[in-house]
């Protein structure tokens, strides 16, 4: 039987194991921890919390990246706790990388080869990653990376600073949309109480502060909205790209939505896919318009996943908060062979 102390003590020798290992460093002298494409506030902060969790450890080999630009609450949250941006990775030819965030190679960036990913921790479902050697693999159903990184951190009996503790307490609140969304769970309230009391603020003040960061669309185009959080999937065959925009006031999306579905179609042919979907998620009615461009047999397929029909290429649905949750398992289904 395993005992709390041999998990700990395990757990501890795994985030150490790559110190010492010379095979994946043929590649390059650095292991680049880095999130997934159109990185959001947990992708971003889950890369530099673990190579720093990594660089207490002695790998000081591991750096964080950024899979593209930074959105307006990334870059709101780093310059509040005076943290550095992240080196933007686009292109991983020749690179040793540790996963955060995500696990499907589809999300991940470019010219990324299996055989080069050194460890994956994540909290989303895990599609179709296939790795010729063991690695060190932590999938959590919590509702941020951020949260799973912060246990990792205690485990491993490593101080967290009052930087780190800020950067992991607001990717949870941003991912769980201060727990409203359905993927918060008991762990990650408790996590940020822990966090907030080491960074020495108010974890709920703080995160409408981070809310309005986040719903600040007044200098972005209809590209930036579509592209900022966008992911893409296999249905079965079926190739869609998912993105979502967060607001505090659906009107404030009025006036561009013609242009998002302009985008939307222009995206749809670009990347060769059957569908592209787009949330507008108000946070404070707790609601999303749910927008689509696509394929009749994509279509069809939409509106059997959320139970209605499109009007004006979109589903209105209340209570609908999580792509990760709400949206992907519907369309999953829906599309299933």
């Amino acid at each position: 039987m395993i005992n709390k102390v041999s998990v700990h003590r395990l757990v501890s020798f795994k985030l150490k194991f790559y110190i010492n290992n010379a095979e994946v460093l043929h590649l390059t002298d650095k292991i680049y921890v880095v999130g997934h494409k159109s990185p959001d506030t947990d992708s971003v902060t889950s890369a530099i919390t673990y190579a720093n969790l990594k660089n207490a450890l002695g790998m000081k080999e591991v750096v964080p990246a950024a899979a593209g630009d930074l959105n307006n609450e990334t870059k709101f949250l780093l310059d509040y706790f005076k943290v550095p941006y992240p080196e933007k990775l686009t292109d991983a030819t020749d690179k040793m990388l540790i996963l955060v965030d995500h696990n499907e190679m589809a999300q991940a960036v470019d010219k990324l080869k299996m055989e080069n990913i050194v460890e994956v921790v994540d909290h989303h479902k895990i599609g179709g990653l296939a790795t010729g050697k063991p690695i060190f693999f932590l999938n959590e159903p919590v509702g941020a990376t951020g949260g799973i990184i912060a246990n990792l951190y205690e485990q491993s009996k490593v101080p967290i600073s009052k930087e780190m503790a800020g950067l992991m307490m607001a990717a949870i609140l941003s991912d769980t949309v201060l727990f409203k969304s359905p993927t918060c769970t008991p762990r990650d309230k408790v996590a940020v109480e822990k966090l907030a009391k080491i960074a020495g603020i108010d974890p709920m003040k703080f995160g409408m502060d981070l809310l309005k960061a986040k719903s600040d669309i007044s200098t972005k185009s209809a590209k930036d909205i579509l592209t900022g959080d966008f992911k893409k999937f296999d249905f079965s065959g079926t190739k869609a790209g998912v993105g979502q925009i967060e607001v505090m006031d659906m009107a404030d999306l009025a006036p561009k939505r013609a242009a998002l579905l302009d985008e939307m179609k222009k995206m749809q042919a670009a990347e060769k896919l059957n569908m592209v979907v787009l949330m507008l998620t108000d946070v404070m009615k707790e609601a999303s318009d749910i927008l689509f461009v696509g394929d009749a047999a994509a279509a069809q397929g939409f509106e059997k996943a959320f139970g209605g029909k499109l009007a004006n290429n979109s589903i209105y649905k209340e209570k609908v908060l999580s792509r990760k949750k709400q949206v992907i398992p519907p369309l999953e289904g829906a599309f299933k062979k």
